[in-house]
């Protein structure tokens, strides 16, 4: 009997006030879960906290204990309200520091542009026993502590440290996708999503239903770590669709 293959997971903790109050819309959750993906890590969760030291150490410690991996994006800026590190020191129990080689960096990133001032000094501040991860946008780098990665809430700056990154976590099998859409209210080939999913157990059906150009469709995602068990998967879906009379679109609508 074959072992199931190891799934890696990961959570993300998304941190500001700015998210919750609506001014600011993230962007990170899509392009992190993507480049987990294919890392062969997936991500399991995400929550959106507060600029609140309690908040921080309560979803902190709570997602790294469950999963393998725990992004946290926002909150490590040079203002009085950027509390991560603090807040992440504090769940695990160890000191604030300033890492010399991200004091350095900023140094050099600073010199042109009016010198490293008290507020800069702030994103050199990690907590003990850290790592950096590079960030080649704006000087001040992103924060390893054994599984959580303490990244910048701006997109672009993120997607670098994610590009640091790259190859560099321990994970399984990328997940491989492929999609078809209808013209149909997914409710009427709810049968037929659920019996191609039990029929295909190494593959996920996921539906994601729409209302345009007056009329309903949805979309119907094969998800699965085995290319060949997703095209298997999409084959039957396909033919179980066209047998109902549902007009099947490749790549989706």
């Amino acid at each position: 009997m074959d072992t199931p293959a190891r799934i890696w997971t990961a959570a993300l903790v998304i941190i500001g006030d700015e998210i919750l109050s609506g001014r600011t819309q993230d962007k990170n959750i899509a392009q992190i879960a993507s480049w987990l993906n294919v890392q062969g890590i997936r991500l399991k969760e995400v929550r959106v906290v507060a600029d609140d030291q309690d908040a921080i150490v309560e979803a902190v410690n709570l997602l790294r204990a469950r999963n393998d991996y725990l992004f946290t994006t926002g909150g490590i800026g040079p203002t009085h309200d950027d509390i991560t590190v603090d807040a992440i020191a504090v769940a695990l129990g160890v000191d604030v520091v300033v890492h010399p080689r991200a004091k350095m960096a900023l140094e050099g990133y600073y010199e042109s542009r009016g010198g490293l001032t008290e507020a800069r000094l702030r994103m050199a501040r990690v907590p003990e026993g850290s790592e950096l991860i590079e960030n080649r946008m704006s000087g001040a780098p992103g924060i390893r502590h054994g599984n959580i990665f303490i990244m910048a809430g701006v997109p672009h700056i993120t997607a670098g440290m994610l590009e640091s990154l790259t190859g560099k976590l321990e994970g399984g099998l990328p997940l491989l996708s492929r999609q078809v859409g209808c013209w149909v209210a997914e409710s009427e080939v709810a049968d037929i999503l659920r019996a191609t999913e039990k029929a295909h157990d190494a593959c996920q059906i996921g539906s994601y239903p729409f209302f345009r150009e007056g009329r309903v469709g949805a979309n119907f995602v094969v998800r699965s770590t085995d290319a060949d068990a997703v095209d298997s998967c999409i084959a039957d879906l396909k033919a179980a669709l066209e047998k109902h009379e549902h007009a099947v679109i490749e790549g989706g609508i």
